[in-house]
């Protein structure tokens, strides 16, 4: 839905509570026409039931307006004097039309100062967790969502099992453009194998279903940072067609919501305007290698000749525990292949049961089928472009031969209509030599080059598939069986070895219960 279709679905709804709640507003000593103005009729619903004004700008948030919505129907029963549970089961049940039967059908009396507090500990337990889900939904939707590391990828900055905090705001919170969906949940609810979100999910369907038109336009709250070079980011994959994560069966038919795409991390190592070019596994921007924090780590691929017969599982253990090489695995001809920095590989070669360690290198003009799958772009993972990174009001000179480049940019990230006939390039109906970029993107890939999917495997980030920054590990465990605790409560950013907060917290922790225990002692 557009901002006008938007608007005008708001409007709907101001009538349809109008209608429905303009008595009641009578009855309570207000005006009819209160109960028909945009906002303000919310405004006057908080007095009505005795409740804070700020719950309005709750009723409006996305996300949060679903759980405050039953709330505040079950509130306008109760404040009219229908307490009882069949009431508040209607009140849920039948989406707030509820009202109407009390508006029209009924005589009922307005409970002027109701007593809002619970009258038993399970009405206290329920508006407690009801608030807290609140309150979590809003923090993690707009300022801190927690975010599980799950592959290799960026192995040395960030481990398989790191438990990151996302900042939202470094970047400026995305407002959720899936408005109904389980608070708190991505894709799948946990347990139960269905979408947590509504939405029609088939290519040819979400163009008319009625479920598509919930949808907000992309909107983001300002931040007050760029993404810059070498920032490590979590964003939403472009082209995630997966309609099963578990299994990865992947359909370019299936369609997901920009906010509801597969979560990923990777390092941005091109921004907007730069030129990026991939030799022999090195990044290099406008001509010049990339310079990495000094917490990165790049790991390539080797390949390991052994002395005589040597058992797999313990040379594997060897290697891991004395050089800190990952992803160890057989090869042919007594070798094996295993992804390390290029230090740990010559450390490596001193190993008493190696004979040789050689990188592997695909390469240039050697095809990977990677991005843009033409045959005009031979690239691999090794060695990829020079390609272009758009910039936001910049343009580019479209041909048939850079198309491929730019052209699920234009039609899928900005939504136009692109096709072509013979060699001519028809944008949204008309013919075209150029195109100026309505948005911002970005490169994100690995450090560990040969061991990671990403933009080399499906392109560009366009900036309103961010979601945030990684700005703190809170807890990290080795195969989830073993704590890391030099990892627990480090940063993610910086220079230097991580320096572990954790025992700092713990005596914050402790100084705070103990604060509380003695001022409730002292209170007895």
């Amino acid at each position: 839905m557009t901002i006008t279709q938007w608007l005008i679905f708001i409007l709907v709804i101001q009538i349809i509570h109008g209608l429905g709640t303009w008595k009641l507003y009578v009855k309570a000593g207000r005006q009819a026409w209160e109960a028909f103005v945009p906002v303000y009729n919310a405004v006057v619903l908080m007095k009505i039931i005795n409740r804070p004004w700020w719950w309005t700008i709750l009723l409006f948030v996305p996300i949060v307006n679903l759980i405050m919505l039953p709330v505040v129907w079950v509130e306008t029963a109760r404040s009219f004097g229908k307490n009882q549970f069949l009431d508040t089961f209607l009140a849920v049940a039948t989406l707030g039309f509820y009202n109407y039967y009390l508006n029209y059908a009924t005589d009922v009396t307005y409970v002027n100062d109701r007593d809002i507090n619970p009258k038993s500990s399970s009405g206290d337990w329920t508006s407690s967790v009801l608030f807290a889900i609140v309150a979590a939904t809003i923090v993690h939707t707009y300022f801190i969502q927690p975010f599980t590391i799950p592959s290799s990828s960026l192995e040395k900055s960030l481990l398989v099992g790191d438990f990151l905090f996302v900042s939202k705001f470094h970047y400026g919170a995305r407002i959720p453009m899936t408005t109904v969906a389980t608070p708190m949940v991505h894709d799948t609810i946990p347990g139960l194998n269905v979408k947590s979100y509504l939405f029609d999910d088939n290519f040819e369907a979400r163009k008319t279903s009625w479920k598509n038109k919930l949808q907000l336009p992309y909107m983001r709250i300002p931040g007050f940072e760029d993404i810059e070079r070498n920032d490590i980011v979590v964003f939403n994959q472009p082209a995630d067609t997966l309609v099963d994560m578990n299994k990865f069966t992947p359909d370019r038919n299936y369609y997901k919501p920009i906010d509801k795409k597969t979560n990923l991390v990777k390092r941005c190592v091109g921004v907007p305007g730069d030129s990026l070019e991939v030799r022999d596994g090195y990044v290099y921007i406008n001509g010049k290698l990339n310079e990495l924090p000094d917490r990165a780590k790049l790991q390539f691929v080797y390949l390991v000749g052994l002395k005589g017969n040597y058992s797999g599982d313990q040379l594997v253990n060897s290697l891991k525990s004395r050089y800190d090489i990952t992803d160890v695995y057989p090869s042919a001809n007594n070798s094996i292949v295993f992804h390390a920095t290029e230090d740990a590989a010559n450390k490596a070669k001193n190993h008493p049961n190696i004979a040789s360690v050689e990188r592997i290198i695909t390469p240039k003009n050697t095809d990977g089928k990677l991005f843009p799958r033409a045959p005009q772009f031979p690239w691999n993972y090794d060695n990829f472009g020079p390609i272009y990174i758009p910039k936001k009001g910049e343009t580019v000179e479209l041909t048939m031969e850079v198309l491929p480049l730019y052209k699920r940019l234009i039609g899928e990230y900005e939504r136009n209509s692109i096709v072509t006939r013979g060699n001519q390039i028809i944008i949204n109906d008309k013919p075209a030599t150029s195109y100026t970029f309505k948005q911002d993107y970005y490169w994100m890939m690995g450090d560990n080059r040969n061991n990671s999917i990403d933009a080399r495997a499906w392109g560009y980030v366009p900036f309103d598939h961010v979601v945030g920054k990684p700005v703190f590990i809170w807890m990290s465990w080795d195969g989830l069986k073993n704590p890391r605790w030099e990892r627990w409560f480090t940063t993610v950013g910086g220079s230097g070895n991580p320096v572990s907060y954790l025992i700092p917290f713990l005596v914050l922790l402790g100084i705070w219960f103990g604060f509380n225990a003695w001022r409730k002692r002292k209170n007895a």
